[in-house]
């Protein structure tokens, strides 16, 4: 079944770089804004994770923790986090199922070749653990002041 908005968002269990495992349902009473990229240390992604970096104080005030998906292993997420100093979780979903889940595991297409990858894809889950709004094919400029601008406005 496909997710949609005002769904429960579908739960998960992932290795996250400071060492734990996390579900969900342990951020119950926060607003969480769920943002899945491709892959750690490229241009992109970076930007992306820096930007969630340097607005983390903005997110805190409104209640929202920010957790990042990727396929990468825990150990290239730790490297990553500890190079640009990204002070939130990134969580490691090696075998796709949190991105399938989420409808973001992808045909993708680049200089002629196909294959299944990260559709880079924001959602932001309320305190009740309820979708209530979802980005897809997200360009990373302007991005996260959207993200803090929509959790402003309606959470």
């Amino acid at each position: 079944m496909a997710i949609a908005l005002g769904m429960k968002a579908p739960e998960f269990t992932l290795a996250a770089s400071n060492g734990d495992t996390v579900n969900l349902s342990d951020f119950r009473g926060k607003n969480v804004v769920l943002y899945f990229y491709p892959k750690d240390m490229t241009p992109g992604c970076t930007t992306e994770a820096c930007d969630f970096r340097d607005q983390i104080s903005n997110f805190t005030e409104v209640n929202a923790v920010i957790l990042g998906v990727s396929p990468d292993p825990i150990d290239r997420h730790q490297k990553f986090a500890e190079k640009y100093g990204l002070p939130f979780l990134l969580l490691s979903d090696t075998e796709h199922e949190t991105a399938e889940a989420y409808g973001v595991w992808k045909l993708k297409k680049n200089f002629g070749k196909e294959y299944m990858g990260i559709e880079r894809s924001t959602f932001i889950i309320n305190k009740d653990g309820t979708l209530v709004k979802e980005w897809k094919k997200v360009k990373v400029k302007g991005h996260v002041g959207e993200a803090l601008l929509y959790i402003k406005e309606n959470l």
